[in-house]
């Protein structure tokens, strides 16, 4: 029996504009009509779709599906509608392409006949590069036709209105985009300015004020947020100039730890551009000039009032502590006791606040003594230091994990039958070249041989794997103590900004469960130290840690 042709499609669109057009829709229906052509089925799991997913970045949920699927030997035909869908950079196809062909899989693009010969692989290369230069004209002439409009007072760059407005776009504007007044809005508007004039109200008072009188956010929600209200006092728009380009985008800083729920890492970050770079544009205004420069007085004497307060990191394990139960972060939060000079602080899990989710808590994990908590980290990570021993006793533990080294003539046993596997792929090739063999003959034979080869290359991968680890894991062994005693030096006299860093340094993340601590510990050495990773878990009980019982 012939074994069935597994085939996918893999489409894409760059903007969301497009998605929410869905003209995803005509390559799809395309891709779909070439693979009934070809007697091909597809199926919803092997139909791979980036809607609203730049080319620009191989980070894309259904592509990264689509390369897993490939690496599990799941596809053997992809049906893509241009090689500029796979990616907009000449680098990335080839990249791409690579890895498909490398997995056995036969790529077909709509327009363009794949690499049968060398003119059509020139095509191919020349087609990427156009792309990829294609897409940055796009970008420079979407920057400077966007530049253009705000120069000349058009509302249609802004493509959205804030609170209070409600945006008529070009073509329901007659063609001229406009902000209109949306009087129950705007009221609400009003009043936060006159509050923060006239009563002197600070933002935690004016989100109060707004619950109490059940007024919706402008997202629907009953409870508002201080940055919400924030950006409504900040925005120049409702004094009639709203502003365009106050963001822009800028290189990608990694984070400490991702963020709960997201698996692809972000591409960009978006950076505040300074209002004297902003373009203005005229627009209806909801408050006069003159409140709204009262506003912004207002609120930098706010400013100063508050300038005590400490910015920055103001707790020791800041961005390092999350929830065990649910996956949200953990907070530090101030706490005032009556009748006590001191304030206290508690770490408390996101989850666990029911403000956040329209009044129902997604967690019912108790709080953590800051101070307790804080105590009891560092003297984890002192100990771990001062005792060059446990670090020792984990890398030959995960030395003793490996395998025992394999010998030579196993590994030259194994390049052997690799040899003969890529030997008689030739040779079936050639034997239906020749027409010895008929084609259900050749593809089952060429399976059963490139299946071969796959296990071959993995196997020996595999001990080369584990020969470069075992050399590596014997030479930190032997560096660990001076890696300790560097580090241990003054550890005792560490202010708050050096344990910060080393924790950050050592610490991966620190779990809070319902009855114990979890401190992930994430061991790298500076330099050419050649320390690898460890990771392990070390419980930090409450009966070793007494001060480290929940708040409820």
């Amino acid at each position: 029996m012939m074994k069935p042709i597994q085939a996918a499609l893999y489409a894409r669109v760059s903007s969301n504009q497009q998605a929410n057009a869905q003209t995803i829709d005509s390559q799809l229906s395309a891709l779909r009509e070439r693979m009934q052509i070809d007697a091909c089925t597809s199926t919803p799991d092997r139909e791979f779709v980036d809607d609203g997913w730049s080319g620009a970045n191989l980070m894309r949920p259904a592509l990264e599906r689509l390369r897993d699927a490939v690496s599990l030997g799941a596809v053997d035909r992809l049906y893509v509608h241009s090689p500029d869908r796979l990616a907009r950079k000449y680098a990335y196809q080839v990249l791409l392409i690579d890895e498909l062909q490398r997995a056995g899989v036969e790529v077909i693009f709509l327009n363009h006949s794949f690499g049968r010969t060398p003119e059509e692989e020139m095509l191919l290369q020349v087609q990427g590069m156009i792309a990829e230069y294609e897409r940055a004209k796009i970008l420079e002439r979407s920057r400077r036709g966007k530049r253009h409009k705000a120069q000349t007072g058009q509302v249609s760059v802004l493509s959205a209105a804030p609170y209070g407005y409600r945006y008529v776009s070009v073509h329901d504007g007659a063609g001229c985009a406009r902000y209109e007044i949306v009087e129950e809005h705007a009221q609400v508007v009003r009043k936060i300015f006159v509050w923060v004039v006239h009563e002197r109200m600070t933002i935690g008072e004016i989100c109060r004020r707004l619950e109490h009188q059940q007024i919706l956010t402008p997202r629907g929600k009953s409870w508002w947020d201080r940055s919400v209200v924030w950006r409504i006092l900040k925005n120049p728009a409702y004094a009639g100039q709203a502003a365009f380009g106050k963001t822009k985008f800028g290189p990608f800083h990694s984070r400490l730890r991702p963020q709960r729920h997201q698996r692809l890492p972000i591409s960009r970050t978006v950076i505040t551009v300074p209002p004297e770079q902003w373009q203005s544009i005229p627009v209806p205004a909801l408050v006069d000039h003159d409140l709204f420069a009262a506003v912004q007085e207002q609120l930098q004497e706010n400013r100063a009032l508050n300038r005590t307060r400490k910015r920055g990191a103001r707790h020791l394990l800041q961005g390092l502590v999350v929830c065990k139960q649910c996956g949200y972060a953990y907070y530090c939060k101030p706490v005032s006791v009556k009748d006590h000079v001191r304030q206290y602080a508690y770490y408390r899990c996101i989850g666990s606040d029911a403000y956040r989710f329209a009044g129902q808590r997604r967690c019912n994990n108790g709080q953590v003594r800051a101070d307790y908590l804080e105590k009891a980290v560092w003297s984890e990570v002192k100990s771990l230091l001062l005792d060059p021993h446990r670090l020792t006793q984990e890398y030959e533990r995960r030395l003793q994990t490996l395998e025992q080294p394999t010998e030579d003539t196993q590994q030259r046993h194994l390049e052997v039958q690799l040899r003969q596997c890529r030997q008689g792929i030739t040779r079936v090739i050639d034997a239906y070249a020749e027409g010895y063999l008929e084609k259900h003959e050749f593809e089952g034979r060429l399976t059963r041989l490139r299946d071969r080869q796959k296990t071959l290359e993995g196997q020996i991968a595999q001990l080369t794997e584990q020969a470069i680890s075992r050399n590596e894991l014997q030479l930190i062994v032997g560096r660990l103590e001076d890696f300790a005693a560097k580090v241990t030096a003054g550890i005792d006299s560490m202010g708050f900004e050096a344990q910060r860093e080393l924790i950050r340094m050592l610490v991966k993340r620190i779990e809070i469960d319902q009855e114990n601590v979890n401190i992930v510990f994430r061991i790298t050495s500076p330099g050419t130290d050649g320390l690898g990773t460890i990771e392990n878990m070390h419980n930090c009980w409450r009966g070793e840690h007494v001060g480290l019982g929940k708040r409820r």
